[in-house]
């Protein structure tokens, strides 16, 4: 039996990753720190992965410990042989393959690392082996922090291990990235959401950037082979990042009103066994009125406003399909907001063929062209897929499912 060792673990996906490596029992254990005397000393445990807050307890508990854990000063897998526990610490490959895949080269620059906590040993520790020039460590009160950022201006890579932007704080980043212009690799150890205001910052720049995931699979291979004392292929790492990414993301439909986004929604969600979102229903259970009223008796700004909301709610949810309000692209926020977690589908469809009815903006002979002029281009720039909208919602699901899986 093997399992993960931690204090809150119900966002965990730990058992989903071991379960690519192989058929083994992986569960979840929650514990208090004044049931890990208990805990450390069940030997019907084989083995076990630990996460915060106890790599440091882990650590003062083992009997051996690998160079790597001594080094760094925490163990995040824990080994029963005999009577007594052997500690390793395999962050540090986890780190180093993301980077690897990334191919960001540490020699001779400078990285500045935002966080002073466990996770930040990791990334110092990697950086000065792969020859970083200068390793800058940011933390809120230390030498360098927060308030004096312009010291390390000339930073070439930034790696985050803080907190900030992780769910459910979704949308926070801890520094602005566009006063940096030496940049030339971004790494966030984050990977819920998929995509952190850092990293879409980095996007909107060019900048080549990587989450957390690849790290979270490559410790745990490395973690099930101390488990079993043998190799695995390391193209398990990555097939474990493509399960699990493709579970995560969202499918956000985007596109004209009328142009069948609540219909291939609800089409793909009974296919696939995800849940379908509808912006215009959130806004409806929000506001308790029907869209073109409150168009009508509110203004179109108002509507906006709790449009935004509801577009903030769904692009923090993970595995749904999100069927957006025609507008709701319009906004910076909201497309920041649905692109953290999400596949942009834009549903291309003949303006001729537009289902118009009770939509309040496309009322009127010209009106739905006018707004076409002022959307086409930012339908085109924010999607990942353009797809062409057919009568039978089957072909277009067709076509859909030939650019992601959701299955």
């Amino acid at each position: 039996m093997f399992g993960l060792l931690g204090k809150k673990l119900s966002h965990s996906l730990s058992p989903e990753i071991h379960s690519v490596f192989g058929d083994y029992e992986y569960k979840l254990f929650e514990r208090e720190e004044n049931e890990l005397d208990a805990f450390f000393a069940d030997t019907s445990i084989d083995a076990f992965n630990v996460t915060i807050p106890y790599k440091v307890e882990a650590y003062k508990r083992c009997d051996v410990l690998d160079e790597t854990a001594r080094v760094i000063g925490s163990v995040n897998t824990v080994v029963h042989k005999g009577d007594r526990l052997y500690g390793y610490n395999t962050d540090l490959y986890g780190f180093e393959y993301m980077v690897k895949k990334l191919g960001a080269d540490f020699a001779g620059r400078k990285v500045l690392i935002l966080g002073s906590g466990g996770a930040s040993k990791t990334a110092v520790a990697s950086s000065n082996r792969l020859g970083a020039k200068e390793t800058v460590i940011i933390s809120r009160s230390g030498e360098n922090n927060y308030d004096n950022l312009e010291k390390n201006y000339d930073a070439g890579i930034i790696v985050n291990t803080t907190p900030v932007g992780m769910f459910p704080g979704n949308g926070k980043a801890p520094l602005e990235l566009k006063y940096f212009k030496n940049i030339e690799f971004v790494i966030d150890l984050i990977y819920n959401p998929c995509m952190t205001a850092l990293l879409l910052e980095a996007k909107k720049l060019g900048i080549p950037f990587i989450n957390g995931m690849p790290m979270l699979a490559a410790q745990a291979l490395r973690s099930a082979e101390h488990f079993f004392s043998k190799e695995f292929d390391n193209s398990l790492i990555d097939k474990a990042v493509k399960r699990i990414s493709d579970n995560m993301k969202n499918i956000v439909l985007i596109g004209m009103p009328g142009c069948g986004k609540t219909t291939l929604g609800a089409y793909l969600a009974s296919k696939a066994g995800r849940e379908c979102v509808d912006t215009d229903d959130i806004i409806v259970q929000k506001d308790g009125r029907k869209i073109p009223d409150i168009f009508t008796d509110s203004g179109e700004n108002y509507f906006r406003d709790i449009e935004s909301e509801a577009v903030a709610e769904c692009g923090k949810r993970l595995g749904i399909i999100i069927a957006t309000g025609g507008g709701a692209v319009m906004r910076e926020t909201n497309r920041n907001a649905l692109a953290q977690n999400g596949i942009i589908i834009y549903l291309k469809r003949d303006l001729e063929s537009l289902a118009t009815g009770g939509r309040p903006l496309s009322a009127g002979e010209n009106a739905v062209y006018e707004i076409f002029k002022k959307r086409k281009d930012t339908y085109e720039n924010f999607a990942d897929y353009i797809i062409e909208v057919d009568r039978d919602v089957a072909i277009t699901a067709e076509r859909l499912l030939k650019c992601v899986s959701l299955y």
